[in-house]
């Protein structure tokens, strides 16, 4: 029976065809070396079948039972006689061993494997133990094998390992900082793979392309590529932990902390629960733990690096431990741990990861330096940054800003404020040009978090000079950057198009399942799949949005305060700075920029948490109702709101129009309840550079309206027919006609509109925040994808105001897009509004605009005429203007 087994496989092919089948067609190769070892082959094809089986679960499984296969194969190996068998397998259980955390037992199998190799078998070793010495951290002596294992491949004509030797040392070479030799070999390794049908190695090919697109900082490309990748493995039904840890890092430089977080965690519990690779999970633990720091989770950071430390300590992988200890020592330093000990430690860590020659070296010379700064100890603070500021001339983006950012904590110590400002301007350069790579609106406001510290830095040496002006300027070099250039449009991204009009017939079809009540068990079945499905195409459109390239060039240019003066000509304009969680606040007019400081950050959002209860309590109800504690809350607030948010300033607001410029964190504030603003025309605009653009925004020629209300509104959007008649060119949409499509194209270059709809605010996902049209949301993808915005927007619509605080001090939301292509004014809510409350309130609105008034002043005269009627009150107190028309 074996001699007829052997037989019937030599005949169609050489044995051997099995093992490249185990990297290239994993699911096919364990089912026919398992169909193999079930007709009771004899020693050598069951030496072939175990070991494809064990590559198999070693690759995409279970390592335990890939150790055990392997084993099996090398006992038939020798029953065999066949040496080349023997030596074969050694170099397969050697790779095993080693992702097992065995290390010693994993290199010393490496070397019987060698001892008995020779020509093209040792080339194939030479290439395992590249990898798994890649894997160990152990970078040169890996390349110094990958460039032998090619060599010796090359010259057998052996294309299938040619192919995977130069493919790996493509991926050594950019490890090792050489981009261009790295694009080379993985082209050479494209056309071989090519050439012999090696569908897995073509795959790898293009997640090495991901990693050297985000070698030179072309982040969109990167996402992109493993993109690409993912789709291509996806068939292949097997686990590549690789995919989300390589991901993962491009994700924490994108700014995108949370996704990774959660993608590196769910991936090393797959690992756990089919008993993967040892070395893979530690990497996805060291990964969570960097997720973890960058999304502000210290103590969650610590557990995973504390974690994946004793595992490295296991298997005994020096480079890997010095980057954990870098982690652990970042954690307890975010935790406040500042003692001798950690500086020890952070010393340590610096010390061996420049021994190694790690990327990581300056994010340990900066942390140590930072935590030498605490402790006193300014001459071992200097070293360390002194290490930092030799990065700030080359490598990627990243790394060249930290360097600025070490020259800039040097300069602080050291008194030295010239110096200190021109290391802040040239990292924020830096990361200028990095971020305007990106087109996506989303990954320029995150992304914006990694030079916060260096605006801070300036602003505090503003703040302890008390240079108003220069104040100004540094708060407006880091704010709302994200909004000063209009996002790349993807009207023209067929697959995103396509994504948002089946999110929109999805999210229709579960608001109908979800109105009709109470479902049986078939119906919720059939909810929960278009939950699912929902989920599933939000996730395929943000990751369309994400890779859009950039196309605008940073703008460097800084507020002229001179020129902001002479336009405010009787307005004040009064920036808000959160600087340590201290309010300070600049009153800019009559020619003067004066510096004020109230209270802290934190009791601002305490009391404008409660002024929004207040105004939320008021639109639930009904007239009748009892509101006499929900007037209360809004009583007590706005003097506390004013206290923390303009103190002293207060006095100094003059006699006109008043522009708010506060930060992120305190958008969300109904200035209408200050007592110091409650009379006043009030303006808010996310940067004072965002009023100038507005201010200076050219209205279109034709004064054309467009009218829109959608589906499910208590009144029906009753105010849309009576706005109508005010104005002479008119377009108005409802029923069938109020599509997202066709209101998109109606509000393009419109010089005024009107939309009365549900609004959601989407904290979890900003950019999904939306208005409810006849055919599903209208959202900010959607909107992002106008030509120009209209001139003046009026959003009759719960929550259209609302914006998320992201990034340094960025913001996200329905409105957030439509500045940048063209707006010059919007009025909208920032919490619930009444549906019956709001009809008479936007009607006065509107003839108040059709009367000549800007928004804000239209606004003011609608508060005063409501005056007595508390639920139309607290309407209109809940409408913020934004912008200056």
């Amino acid at each position: 029976m074996a001699s007829k087994t052997r037989a019937a496989w030599s005949d169609r092919r050489d044995l051997d065809y099995l093992l490249p089948l185990a990297v290239s067609s994993p699911r096919e190769a364990l089912a026919k070396a398992r169909s193999i070892l079930k007709g009771q082959p004899g020693p050598y094809d069951a030496s072939v079948a175990h070991q494809a089986a064990g590559i198999v679960l070693r690759e995409f499984g279970d390592v335990t039972a890939g150790i055990h296969e392997l084993r099996n194969a090398l006992r038939s190996a020798r029953r065999a006689g066949s040496v080349r068998r023997e030596a074969d397998v050694l170099a397969s259980l050697a790779m095993g061993l080693v992702y097992a955390g065995r290390t010693a037992a994993g290199l010393y199998t490496f070397d019987r494997a060698l001892r008995l190799s020779k020509g093209a078998q040792a080339g194939r070793v030479l290439h395992r133990r590249s990898i798994a010495l890649l894997a160990l951290g152990r970078n040169a002596e890996a390349l110094d094998d990958a460039r032998r294992a090619a060599a010796v491949l090359r010259r057998t004509n052996d294309k299938v390992w040619t192919a995977r030797a130069v493919g790996h040392r493509g991926l050594m070479y950019h490890t090792m900082g050489s981009p261009a030799r790295a694009d080379a070999d993985i082209a050479a390794a494209e056309r071989l793979f090519a050439e012999t049908s090696q569908v897995l190695g073509s795959i790898y090919m293009v997640h090495n392309r991901a990693l050297i697109a985000y070698s030179i900082n072309d982040i969109p490309a990167a996402l992109s590529y493993f993109a690409e990748a993912a789709s291509r493995y996806e068939p292949l039904d097997v686990l590549v932990p690789d995919l989300t840890i390589d991901r993962c890092v491009v994700l924490l430089a994108a700014g995108l902390a949370d996704d990774a977080l959660g993608e590196a965690d769910g991936t090393a519990d797959e690992i756990e629960r089919v008993h993967g690779q040892s070395t893979k999970k530690a990497e996805l633990l060291l990964v969570a733990a960097n997720s973890a720091l960058a999304a502000g989770q210290p103590q969650a950071a610590l557990d995973r690096a504390q974690a994946a430390y004793r595992m490295y300590r296991s298997q005994r992988n020096g480079w890997r431990l010095a980057g954990t200890r870098l982690v652990l020592v970042q954690a307890k330093f975010a935790t406040g741990q500042v003692t001798p000990q950690l500086l020890r430690e952070a010393n340590w860590a610096a010390g061996r990861l420049e021994a190694v020659g790690s990327g990581d070296a300056t994010q340990a010379h900066l942390l140590a330096g930072r935590v030498a700064l605490e402790l006193g100890r300014r001459a071992e603070a200097d070293r360390h940054f002194t290490a930092v500021a030799r990065s700030r001339r080359r490598g990627p983006a990243m790394s060249r800003a930290s360097g600025w950012l070490g020259v800039a904590l040097q300069a602080q110590a050291a008194g030295q404020s010239r110096r200190l400002l021109i290391a802040c301007r040239r990292g924020l350069e830096v990361l200028d040009e990095y971020r305007f790579t990106l087109g996506a609106s989303e990954l320029r406001a995150q992304a914006t978090a990694h030079g916060a510290e260096l605006a801070t830095l300036a602003q505090r040496h503003a703040v302890r000079a008390h240079r108003p002006r220069l104040l100004l300027t540094w708060s407006e070099r880091w704010r709302a950057t994200a909004l000063a250039v209009p996002p790349v449009r993807p009207s023209a991204d067929r697959e995103l198009n396509a994504g948002l009009a089946s999110l929109r017939r999805v999210v229709r079809r579960l608001d109908k399942a979800r109105q009709e009540g109470t479902p049986n068990a078939s119906a919720h079945r059939e909810q929960l799949r278009l939950e699912r499905e929902r989920r599933r195409l939000e996730g395929l459109v943000r990751a369309r949005a994400l890779r859009a390239r950039g196309a605008a060039l940073p703008d460097r240019a800084m507020v002229s305060v001179p020129d902001l003066l002479d336009q405010l000509d009787g307005t004040r304009l009064v920036e808000i700075v959160d600087i340590d969680g201290v309010v300070h606040v600049l009153v800019c007019g009559d020619g003067r920029v004066r510096q004020f400081t109230a209270g802290r950050t934190a009791e601002a959002t305490k009391s404008a948490a409660f002024a929004r209860f207040a105004l939320r309590r008021m639109a639930r109800s009904r007239p009748g109702d009892d509101l006499d504690s929900a007037l209360a809350i809004l009583k007590a607030a706005g003097p506390a709101l004013q206290a923390s948010l303009l103190g002293p300033a207060a006095r100094h607001l003059g006699d006109g129009p008043v522009v708010i410029v506060p930060p992120g964190k305190l958008h969300m504030i109904p200035w209408a309840v200050v007592p110091a603003l409650s009379d006043r025309v009030v303006s808010v605009v996310p940067s004072a550079r965002a009023w100038l653009r507005a201010r200076t925004a050219p209205p279109p020629g034709r004064h054309h309206v467009t009218l829109a209300r959608g589906p499910g509104l208590t009144t029906d959007g009753a105010e849309v027919p009576v706005v109508a008649d005010l104005y002479d060119d008119v377009t108005t949409l409802a029923g069938g006609d109020a599509t997202a499509e066709k209101v998109l194209y109606a509000l393009d270059g419109a010089w005024l509109a009107h939309i009365a709809a549900h609004g959601v605010f989407r904290a979890d996902s900003p950019m999904f925040s939306s208005l409810r049209m006849q055919d599903g949301p209208l959202t900010v993808y959607d909107f992002e994808r106008l030509q120009r915005a209209p001139y003046r927007l009026v959003l009759s619509a719960c929550d259209s105001g609302v914006l998320a605080p992201t990034g340094a001090d960025e913001l996200l939301g329905l409105v957030s897009s439509l500045l940048p292509l063209g707006t010059a004014g919007i009025a909208a809510a920032i919490v619930q509004l009444n549906d019956h409350a709001a009809v008479p309130v936007m009607l006065n609105l509107h003839r108040n605009l059709r009367a000549g008034q800007t928004l804000a002043e239209s606004i003011r005269t609608v508060l005063s005429a409501v005056t007595g009627d508390p639920i139309q009150e607290a309407t209109a107190m809940s409408l913020l203007a934004l912008g200056a028309a």
